[in-house]
């Protein structure tokens, strides 16, 4: 793993997991998102309020997968939790050269933002509105050549 560029965070602690943990990382999200609403290119960076077992539900998309894919069925995934701090270093950092942000054009129109801390496998990603207002979608560690690679495909298909 590359070394950690000054201004983000350690990895949050994991082990022993409980319910205490994720009780913890709860209120990490409130302090980043909700206490301190984060700013991407001057708009503040929104998410839908909806609440989905008591907590809103971009928080689960940030903590946890679904597994299998297009299950429905989500559980912790540890490198996302253990990564969550990382999400608003990189929004209050997004010009730092270790982040590399862009918009790309999804193939249904929508243009999605992206904050990648290549180096480190962590990838942010928003939906772009036309007034460049971001709403959070999700972030999540890179753990598959695969989607590595599609990163890097739309970072050089990225908007102009």
């Amino acid at each position: 793993m590359s070394s950690h560029p000054h201004w983000l965070p350690p990895l949050w602690p994991m082990s022993p997991w409980s319910e205490e943990v994720m009780e913890a990382l709860y209120a990490l999200f409130r302090r980043d998102f909700i206490g301190n609403p984060a700013l991407y290119q001057g708009y503040r960076v929104w998410f839908f309020p909806e609440l989905d077992r008591g907590k809103e539900l971009i928080f689960w998309h940030l903590v946890e997968r679904e597994d299998p894919p297009r299950s429905g069925n989500r559980l912790p995934d540890f490198r996302r939790c253990e990564r969550l701090p990382w999400a608003r270093a990189m929004l209050d950092n997004v010009g730092a050269p270790e982040v590399k942000a862009w918009d790309y054009e999804e193939g249904n129109g929508d243009v999605r933002t992206y904050l990648w801390l290549e180096a480190l496998d962590y990838v942010i990603v928003m939906k772009r509105y036309p007034d460049g207002q971001r709403r959070l979608i999700t972030a999540y560690w890179v753990d598959y050549e695969s989607k590595r690679r599609t990163l890097r495909n739309k970072w050089r298909r990225r908007l102009g």
